[in-house]
């Protein structure tokens, strides 16, 4: 089974986030800009996702609110600075959940085909600070990365 790593080093502003897929590239580009696949995967399955807004082209703005079963809200939203199909997305990324706000974090994910038919993405995610970094790692991001990640393994396998 492929397997979620994230990387949080410590003193280092970023998180890398590196995970395989049984699929080819394009579809799991297209699992990252089809609005009707995005909200099949995107959050962890306990939560229910509301998409608002994903328009996967430079300038274009992406949205969305969760609520988990213990009815806390949680909302993010972004701008699309690239999408160069089916290669890269650049977007910022900014979490409403922090204390303060306009903590806006620079991501670059990365779509490499590997032999099979298999796809690896590598995502680097760009905080402000350090402080910033430790905050979100803290906040349970790995749990919705890796369930997010599960679930779009489920999806590519029924596409």
């Amino acid at each position: 089974m492929n397997k979620t790593i994230l990387k949080a080093e410590p003193g280092k502003q970023e998180v890398l986030i590196t995970r395989e897929f049984d699929a080819p590239r394009e579809l799991v580009f297209k699992a990252y800009t089809d609005p009707e696949l995005y909200v099949q995967w995107l959050g962890p399955r306990e939560q229910k996702m509301t998409l608002e807004a994903l328009e996967p082209q430079p300038g274009g703005v992406w949205r969305y609110y969760s609520i988990g079963p213990d009815g806390v809200k949680h909302c993010f939203h972004g701008v699309f600075h690239e999408v160069t199909a089916p290669e890269r997305i650049i977007d910022t990324f900014e979490y409403d959940g922090l204390p303060e706000k306009g903590h806006v974090i620079l991501e670059t994910t990365r779509f490499e085909a590997l032999p099979g038919s298999r796809t690896r993405i590598l995502v680097q995610a760009l905080y402000q600070s350090v402080a910033d970094r430790d905050g979100m790692v803290q906040s349970g991001m790995e749990h919705g990365v890796v369930d997010s990640h599960e679930r779009l393994e489920e999806l590519l396998a029924k596409k």
